[in-house]
């Protein structure tokens, strides 16, 4: 029984690759069941299953020995001459190196030679090319040499075309093509032998596939693999694969003359590059040696190919047809190359026609030594196309370009020691590539960690971080013991053949519902533009393309390019499309492919159960289609969002900067944010493909990538919470900016503590809790015991406060959770005060020294006590209803305040004459023994103070002072009792003096002023929209009672929505009041001109979003409209005339005038919010120091004075101009003093007597 088992396992051996799995599983199946025992006609009947099962494979494998092709060698191609050598090394070797130069045959026979050596009977022979057009030609022309047609015995298989048939032998495909069925095959099984064709382009395809190959090698023991590869380097192919045997073919080439010829950098003018001035100086040469033959000349870019040709023409060289040779050049000029024609032709190419294209009949190779060379750079996730040097294997390549025909000649236009210099191959491409794709393909693969693959080079470590990063931003992979996992949305995109970043655009959209747009946009951006611009028709070009450009988005603009071509053919035949394409200079070719593969993805989408096409916009039109389009967009390119900093000029995330590029159809115009698909740098960086965004869309789209931070946490009365201004960046860029939000849940310590300050302490609860009334009360109790007494050390001081509510409260941040914590405990009474919690101590006897209330004259008077030095209402006052004034005329109040007695009789005593001090010092003595005396013998007198205080000095000490020498006006004011008249309903101060004389004869002129006061208001008149009333003079006299005449003054007055005319007492106040009306009615005159302002002229979206003023940014570019018309009139006019004719003048400069305006307030509003910010974060960084949070608020008084909410209107051109400077000073101080306070404050010091007096001024 194990013989039989072993002589199966051996047939299984020799059947085809695809069916020897599945064998091997079922003869297991079958001794499982043998092991297990049980009915053996069942068993029987498994093995009888099993044998037919086999045999048919065994007939299957040699019917293929049978039918394969009889192999035919024919012509002269060099690798013939080392076939035996090559099959025999096929039999002997796993892995060969097969190196040759282009023409040798080594694609078109290396497969005959496979069949040769008993391949492609097992599996296929699979050939993999780079291009897919080298994939169908090759395949034509092998069918063709063994005697048949593609689809029989060779075929192809390419993106979107499978021409294979099942009795196939030789397969040819893309590179891609592979990549792509290794999903579904990982062991590759319907294949014996593959060759990898060109290896030497070491495209990342390639590179990815050998190290592939390598891994799968070691369990495919039966796979051959031939790696081909031009003359460069084949040595690294064989190390790479442990020495595998390399056999040369040699090529069919002519010598070549090399000649070097610098390019002088001197000859150039300003129009041209100097190796342009140098190809023509060689072309002028050759022509002069009048030889026939094709010119092909290599530049590196497609302008310069461009005025090369152009310079080439306008010689007008003989015979002689000039050509331009790249690959976004039209096919049907492209084609113009390989056409035979009697001319010679110039041909100017860039590096494509180094391998990717033969060009036919060159005998001249003129070479730049300079191509473009695409290099991804992690750190800014940019593509770079730096002109640069090519390397010495491309120099080769061109050379060898002049020696396909005959003897050649190859003008370097470089030094040979510039030569020699060179590296000696290029950099493959997964050194300069997104490795994102491959990642994602490995992790779907399970082929492990990148850094560890075997590839050819290893990629550089940052190029893999941040590859992982792109994945770990798309959502595709998540960190996982220390490694990464494909998430579901991973595993959905790995079977995309797309970027990741277009592939999770496509999914973003099934979310969004817009899955039919993303998937025409997703493919538009995996295949070359379809736009064309010919060289000689590039204007006429643009203009038939204009009809398809959005102004708002590429991105649309591609969308409206593909609806316009299917409405435009829809039901036409093919040359009706190819008519449309050709009238509107689209490729047909590509227009093609764009639909291939829109519908390769909706067929992918259809196979992985997720919606389709069926699943497109449906009841979304409009801007709602436009939002859900470029959200989608947004999620694959999240890291590539912008905000606009000047025009055309972009901020991108990760710090970089960008220009619009001039062929995007948002160039020259105004989207604040973009997204963009393509940032490239040539000349400088570009973004390419860009749309219009909004800056809100960003933060749900990018979700936990956001970073959010909080400064200014303050109390808000109106939404009774705790907030802060949150800032949200993305990336590095601001995307919402100012936004109040709640800040207990983002600190509840911190919030608590300015809930316990700002909502309690400083009672911003609206309206008033009934215990915060309670303490108020309190407080104003104890803070009139420190008024009496003029001493602040009865209060408690905030923290004391602040302790009481925090001990009863804990974490409560809002009203709703005071509310709570209230209703828990039932009532508020554990939050009221009581008195002893307020006091620090209770001056008992020293209270009793200050009376609440006097009598005077027979009436009682109330006291109000101030403690406010440098204030008119400091000390004490004494209330007088006006129908009272007459009883205290000539009476005096001091006597009956026992506190102020003895301070007030040492102050006077101190400022009498020396004559008479001499005779009563000490003088603190003598006012101890007279205040007691007068408090003793006069108390509740009415008599006058000084006359009480002269009577008691003579009756004691002999002293009789007169009573002008008393020092009565040089008294402090707090010593002077204030007498004030009040209204008694209202309970509001009329006037007040020290002197109560003042006091009495102004009560006398108040029937004159009420008199005054209703005539001035009979001749107001308004409200005014318009100068719709008479010229207003200066003054005007009113004839009051009594034959008396008062002089009034008119003005126009501001009053917002309108103006009117109204009459002041003062020239002064009317010639105020005047200006700004005057304005105001300017405002309303120009009220057509500002709205267009205000559509015109808005701030950069990150700064209107910061605004702190009060209002925000649409309150704040109102006021700029009204600072442009103040700029330009006189708030002096009087007249209508003037009036109007100022107007007139104006209204053609305003716009201009709005401009210089906001040019100006951009940077103050810009250092305004970063200076408040950073001041905000020093506070947070010192809280708990006393000084320092006291010289933040000092510098935060100073900035808002600096720079008030109505700066641009206030201020001059002169002032805005220098309002930057001293903002910067300020920030400069800020960075200074924090480190250094007592510096600070002692250069503070030195400057305070200037700003007290400019305060005086004010």
């Amino acid at each position: 029984m194990p013989q039989r088992k072993n002589d199966l396992r051996r047939r299984i051996k020799t059947v085809l690759s695809n069916d020897r799995d599945k064998l091997l599983r079922h003869l297991d199946r079958l001794e499982y069941h043998e092991m297990r025992g049980g009915d053996n006609a069942a068993i029987a009947e498994k093995k009888r299953a099993f044998e037919q099962r086999l045999a048919r494979a065994e007939e299957k494998k040699a019917r293929r020995l049978k039918e394969r092709p009889r192999v035919v060698y024919g012509g002269d191609l060099p690798i013939l001459a080392q076939r035996k050598t090559i099959i025999d090394a096929v039999r002997r070797h796993q892995i060969i190196v097969v190196t040759g130069e282009t023409g040798s045959g080594k694609t078109t026979q290396l497969p005959k030679m496979c069949l040769e050596a008993g391949r492609g009977v097992h599996g296929l022979i699979g050939c993999t090319q780079p291009r897919r057009i080298a994939a169908v030609s090759v395949a034509s022309r092998v069918a063709e040499e063994l005697g048949g047609h593609v689809g029989q015995s060779v075929g192809y298989k390419i993106r979107f075309e499978n021409k294979t048939g099942p009795r196939g032998y030789i397969k040819f495909m893309t590179d891609g093509i592979l990549l792509m069925e290794a999903q579904s095959d990982p062991l590759l099984r319907s294949y014996d032998t593959l060759i990898i064709d060109e290896a030497h382009e070491r495209s990342i395809n390639i590179d990815f596939i050998l190290g592939f190959l390598k891994k799968l090698a070691v369990k495919r023991n039966d796979l051959k693999i031939i790696i081909t590869s031009a003359t460069i380097d084949p040595e690294k192919f064989s190390r790479a694969f442990d020495r595998a045997p390399i056999i040369e073919v040699s090529g069919r080439t002519w010598p070549v003359e090399i000649r070097y010829r610098p390019a002088d950098q001197s000859e150039s003018d300003e129009a041209s590059s100097p190796h342009i001035e140098a190809v023509l100086d060689a072309v002028k040469r050759l022509k002069e040696r009048r030889e026939s033959g094709n010119i092909l000349i290599f530049m590196p870019t497609e302008q310069d190919i461009r005025e090369t040709c152009e310079s080439l023409e306008g010689r007008r060289y003989r015979n002689t047809l000039v050509l331009p040779l790249y690959a976004r050049l039209p096919a049907a000029r492209q084609r113009l190359i390989f056409q035979s024609t009697r001319e010679d032709k110039i041909i100017v190419a860039t590096n494509v026609a180094e391998t990717s294209i033969t060009v036919p009949g060159i005998r001249y190779v003129i070479d730049t030594g300079l191509a473009r060379l695409a290099e991804y750079r992690p750190q800014s996730r940019t593509v770079g196309l730096p002109v640069k040097a090519v390397a010495k294997s491309s120099v080769v390549q061109r050379t060898g370009r002049a020696g396909r025909l005959a003897r050649g000649i190859c003008i370097r236009l470089y030094s040979e020691e510039d030569f020699e210099k060179r590296p000696d191959f290029t950099p493959p491409e997964i050194l300069r590539t997104n490795l994102a794709e491959v990642i994602l393909r490995m992790l779907h693969l399970n082929l492990g960690d990148i850094a560890s693959f075997p590839f050819i080079d290893k990629p550089r470590p940052r190029n893999i971080r941040d590859g992982y990063d792109i994945l770990l931003e798309l959502g595709a992979i998540t960190a996982e013991n220390g490694g990464y996992a494909l998430t579901e949305r991973g595993r959905h995109m790995a079977v995309m053949p797309l970027d990741p970043r277009i592939s999770r655009i496509v999914l973003e959209a099934v979310k969004e519902n817009c899955l039919k747009e993303i998937l025409v946009i997703a493919a538009a951006l995996s295949v070359q533009d379809p736009r064309e611009r010919p060289p000689d028709m590039e204007q006429e070009a643009e203009r038939s393309q204009k009809a398809f450009v959005n102004p708002a988005s590429d991105f649309i603009t591609l969308l409206n390019i593909w609806n316009a071509f299917h409405r435009s053919s829809s039901g036409k035949s093919g040359k009706g499309k190819r008519s449309f394409c050709r009238k509107h200079f689209l490729s047909f070719r590509r227009m093609k492919e764009w639909s291939s593969v829109r519908d390769e993805l909706a067929a992918i989408l259809d196979e992985s159960g997720l919606p389709s096409e069926a699943s497109g916009s449906g009841n979304l039109v409009g801007e709602q289609l436009y939002e859900a389009i470029h959200k989608s967009i947004i999620a694959g390119y999240l890291s590539q969002i912008a905000v606009k900093k000047e025009k055309n000029m972009y901020h991108f995330a990760k710090g970089r900067e960008a220009m619009l590029f001039p062929g995007s159809g948002l160039f020259n115009g105004g989207a604040a944010w973009i997204v963009s698909a393509e940032i490239v740098e040539t000349s400088r960086l570009f973004a390419r493909i860009n749309g219009m965004i909004k800056s809100e869309w960003l933060e749900e789209v990018a979700g936990s990538f956001c970073r959010k931070s909080w400064s200014e946490p303050r109390w808000d009365p109106l939404r009774g919470e705790v907030v802060a201004t949150e800032q949200v960046s993305l990336f590095g860029l601001v995307i919402v900016a100012g936004r109040t939000v709640s800040y207990g849940p983002v600190n509840a310590e911190e919030a608590s503590e300015i809930f316990v300050k700002q909502a309690l302490l400083e009672e911003g609860i609206t309206p008033l809790p009934p215990f915060l009334k309670h303490n108020r009360v309190l407080i104003d109790r104890v803070e009139a015991m420190e008024n009496k007494i003029r001493k602040r050390t009865i209060l408690v001081d905030e923290d004391d406060m602040a302790r009481f509510y925090r001990e009863r409260l804990g974490p409560a941040y809002d009203v709703r959770t005071l509310k709570k914590f209230i209703r828990q405990k039932g009532s508020d009474d554990f939050l009221r005060m009581r008195e002893e919690d307020l006091r620090r101590w209770l001056p008992a006897e020293e209270l009793e020294r200050y009376p609440d209330q006097v009598d005077v004259g027979g009436e009682r008077f109330s006291l109000t006590y101030r403690f406010e030095p440098g204030s008119a209402k400091d000390g004490v006052t004494l209330n007088i209803p006006p129908r009272l004034l007459h009883a205290v005329a000539g009476r005096s109040p001091d006597l009956k305040i026992p506190g102020l007695l003895r301070e007030k009789i040492h102050a006077l005593l101190k400022g009498l004459p020396k004559e008479y001090r001499r005779h009563i010092i000490p003088v603190g003595t003598t006012a101890g023994r007279l205040a007691d005396l007068l408090n003793s013998e006069t108390a509740g007198d009415d008599a006058s103070f000084l006359q009480a205080l002269s009577t008691a000095l003579k009756e004691q000490f002999g002293v009789a002072v007169p009573a002008a020498s008393w020092p009565i006006d040089s008294l402090p004011a707090h010593l002077a009792v204030r007498y004030a008249l009040v209204d008694g309903k209202k309970n509001r101060e009329l006037r007040a003096s020290r002197n109560l004389g003042d006091l009495v004869s102004d009560s006398v002129d108040h029937t004159i002023d009420e008199d005054l006061e209703r005539a001035m208001r009979a001749r107001e008149q308004g409200p005014f929209n318009a100068w719709d009333f008479e010229d207003l003079p200066r003054w005007i006299d009113i004839p009051l009672k009594q034959k008396k005449i008062m002089r009034a003054y008119p003005a126009l007055s501001d009053e917002e929505s309108a103006v009117y005319v109204r009459l002041y007492r003062t020239e002064e106040e009317a010639l105020f009041k005047h200006a700004e009306g005057v304005r105001r009615l300017y405002e309303l005159h120009f009220a057509k001109d500002r709205k267009y302002l205000l559509r015109c002229l808005q701030l950069p979206e990150n700064l209107r979003k910061s605004i702190p003023w009060p209002g925000g940014a649409k309150v704040f570019e109102d006021m700029l409209t009204r600072a442009a018309v103040r700029r330009l009139i006189s708030g002096t006019v009087r007249e209508r005339d003037e009036f109007l004719r100022q107007a007139a003048q104006a209204r053609p400069i305003i716009f201009e005038t709005a401009q210089e305006i906001m040019t100006s307030v951009e940077p103050v509003v810009r250092l305004y919010t970063e200076i408040r910010r950073r001041l905000s974060d020093m506070k947070k960084t010192g809280r708990g120091n006393a000084a320092t949070s006291a010289f933040i608020d000092l510098l935060k008084n100073h900035l808002d004075r600096l720079v008030p909410p109505d700066f641009p209107a206030r201020f001059d051109e002169n002032r805005l101009s220098r309002l930057p400077v001293y903002l910067r000073g300020l920030s400069i101080r800020a960075e200074r003093g924090i480190s250094h306070l007592e510096k600070d404050k002692a250069k503070a010091d030195k400057a305070a007597p200037f700003e007290n007096a400019l305060e005086e001024i004010r």
